[in-house]
C-alpha cells in the first residue's frame, strides 16, 4: 500500500523536536507545531492567532524586525538568533531558519532552543578574559589594557599608575585551613579590590596570590598614594563570620607610574614588582 505523504507530513512536523512556525505578513501565527510547548510553555492553540512579536524579547525586537523584513523580501535567514519570553517569564535563546513562501503567503520558520549552547558560549568567552576563580580580569587581558592605557597616555600626555599586590603569608592559609578556604579568601580579596577602582580602571589576578591594578589618567602621584592607603585600609577590614575565624591577610603593594618609572609595560611591571618585594622585605625585617 502506497504511503499517503500528505497525511504523513503533519504528523512528522508534530514529531519534530524543533518548533515549526507559520506566520503571515501581519506577524500573526497561523500554525505552530506541538514542540512550542517545550520551547515557550504555551500550547499550540494558545499561540495560534496571536502576534509572534508579542513573545519576542524587547531588547531583540529591532534586530528581529530587520530579519523579518529580510525574509519577506525573499532572502532566507538560516542562522538568526534572538530571545523569546516564555509563559513562565523565563528567557529562551532561539536559533531560526526561516524563509518566505509565496505559495502559502506566509513565512515559515523552524526554531531551535539553543539556550544551553548560548550559556556555554558565554561562559567560554568569559573564561577567555577572566580568572576562573575570582572572576577578575586575567593576565592576558590586563596586559592588553596596560598597552592601550600607555598608548592613550602618550597621545594625551596623561599619567598611568600600575600597582602590584602580593598577599602576605597566604601560603599559611592554604597549609593550615586548606585550599578551599584559601580560594574563598582570594575571592573576598578580589571583591574588596574591585571596590577600590573606577569603571575606567582594571584590577586583575596575575596568578596565585598576586594581583595588579591599572589606574588610568591619574591626577598625581599623591592620588596614587591615597589609592594605596585606601586599599590597605579595605584589606585591613576583618573577614565575616562565614570565614570561621580566619583573619584577613595583609598585602604588600608596589607602585610604578608612567612616565616617571618607565615608558613601556615591561619596565613598569618590573618596577612595580621590584618595589612590592622591597615592601615585603621591609615588613619581614620589622618583624
Amino acid at each position: 500500500m502506497p504511503v499517503d505523504l500528505k497525511t504523513l507530513y503533519p504528523k512528522l512536523i508534530h514529531l519534530m523536536l524543533d518548533t515549526v512556525f507559520v506566520v503571515d505578513s501581519d506577524n500573526q501565527i497561523v500554525f505552530v507545531s506541538d514542540a512550542c510547548e517545550a520551547l515557550l510553555g504555551y500550547r499550540a492553540d494558545e499561540l495560534t492567532g496571536t502576534l509572534i512579536t508579542h513573545y519576542m524579547h524587547p531588547d531583540d525586537l529591532p534586530a528581529t524586525r530587520a530579519s523579518i523584513i529580510r525574509v519577506m523580501n525573499g532572502q532566507p535567514h538560516f542562522d538568526f538568533r534572538n530571545r523569546y519570553i516564555r509563559k513562565d517569564g523565563g528567557v529562551v535563546n532561539i536559533l531560526w531558519a526561516a524563509f518566505w513562501s509565496d505559495e502559502v503567503g506566509a513565512r515559515i520558520g523552524v526554531a531551535r532552543n539553543v539556550t544551553a549552547l548560548t550559556r556555554a558560549e558565554d561562559e567560554l568567552r568569559f573564561l577567555a578574559h577572566h580568572d576562573p576563580l575570582t572572576k577578575l580580569t586575567n593576565r592576558s587581558v590586563f596586559n592588553d589594557r596596560l598597552e592601550s592605557a600607555l598608548h592613550s597616555a602618550r597621545r594625551h600626555n596623561t599619567k598611568v599608575a600600575l600597582l602590584f599586590l602580593d598577599i602576605n603569608d597566604f601560603k599559611l592559609i592554604n597549609d593550615v585551613h586548606g585550599h578551599a578556604a584559601g580560594d574563598r579568601v582570594l575571592c573576598a580579596i578580589a571583591r574588596r579590590l574591585e571596590r577600590c577602582v573606577r569603571d575606567t580602571d582594571t584590577v586583575a589576578r596575575m596568578g596565585g596570590d598576586e594581583f595588579t591594578m591599572l589606574l588610568s589618567d591619574i591626577a598625581s602621584e599623591e592620588a596614587v598614594a591615597e589609592k594605596v592607603a585606601q586599599i590597605l585600609a579595605i584589606m585591613a577590614e576583618p573577614l565575616g563570620d562565614e570565614f570561621d575565624g580566619l583573619d584577613m591577610p595583609s598585602c604588600s603593594i608596589g607602585v610604578a607610574c608612567y612616565p616617571a618609572d618607565g615608558e613601556d609595560a615591561d619596565t613598569l611591571l618590573s618596577h612595580a614588582d621590584s618595589e612590592m618585594y622591597q615592601v615585603k622585605r621591609r615588613r619581614s625585617a620589622a618583624g
